[in-house]
């Protein structure tokens, strides 16, 4: 059942000497302890093989309509902050929260891949430019 409460929890996943911190927001949605883990953990494998080049992942989630119902009510924002770059930030509304989460996982793939195409070379590895950051 929905709740009118905010939760927020986070993670950090480590890769190499980068660590990458998951954070997940809620706001009139359930999320107990399980449903936050079950997030970061879609999150942290769809988002894995950008994790090196991101500090921080937010994911906020909602129910648009709150106790009212209806199609595609449910709202997944996830905004990414790559090293060195302005942040990024994708939104996908369905009908189920895991819906929303697949959906903006996807999106967020897409976008992150046009803004880190410079990192690495067209066979995905890194670029010599990506040293100039450190």
């Amino acid at each position: 059942m929905p709740t009118n409460s905010q939760v927020s929890a986070a993670l950090t996943v480590h890769r190499g000497k980068e660590a990458m911190q998951i954070q997940i927001n809620t706001n009139h949605t359930a999320g107990d302890d399980e449903f936050t883990g079950r997030v970061e953990a879609a999150v942290s494998a769809g988002l894995d093989r950008f994790a090196e080049h991101l500090t921080r992942v937010e994911v906020h989630l909602a129910d648009v309509n709150a106790a009212k119902g209806g199609a595609a009510d449910k709202r997944c924002m996830i905004e990414a902050r790559p090293n060195g770059q302005q942040p990024v930030a994708v939104t996908h509304q369905a009908e189920t929260i895991p819906l929303a989460i697949d959906g903006a996982i996807e999106k967020a793939r897409k976008v992150l891949d046009k803004a880190l195409a410079g990192r690495t070379d067209h066979k995905g590895r890194a670029s010599v430019r990506d040293n100039d950051l450190s």
